[in-house]
């Protein structure tokens, strides 16, 4: 089965290959990154995380009420969002209210919707 996306023939370059081997064995952080991402792949905590690049801060009851899950089940996706750094939270009274940890992480959901608009506009 032949397919347009692979090589036909086998061709490394040496060089780049081991230029880029090199940086990933460097870089300490792709495993926390990778944790990131799989925190974002449920599909509640990137609702979640969506909502809060909407709004500066949400109670967990809002949150609830947002993504159709019951407090105790938006609460413990805003835990693993805090646990990961990608939310914090502070209380007020018997309130607890979440917000995403930076902008870094704004940007980073605005960024994955901005992509897929435009994967979507290609089709």
């Amino acid at each position: 089965m032949k397919n347009g996306d692979v090589c036909e023939i086998t061709c490394v370059d040496i060089e780049k290959t081991s230029r880029v081997q090199q940086q990933l064995k460097k870089d300490r952080s792709l495993p926390e990154v990778t944790k990131i991402f799989k925190a974002l792949s449920d599909e509640t905590r990137l609702k979640i995380a969506y909502a809060l690049t909407l709004e500066d801060e949400l109670c967990v009851c809002d949150v609830a009420t947002i993504v159709g899950a019951t407090t105790a089940t938006a609460s413990h996706h805003l835990r693993h969002l805090k646990s990961m750094g990608l939310a914090k939270y502070r209380k007020e009274g018997k309130l607890v209210y979440y917000s995403l940890d930076d902008d870094h992480v704004n940007q980073l959901i605005h960024i994955a919707f901005k992509h897929q608009e435009e994967v979507a506009s290609r089709e």
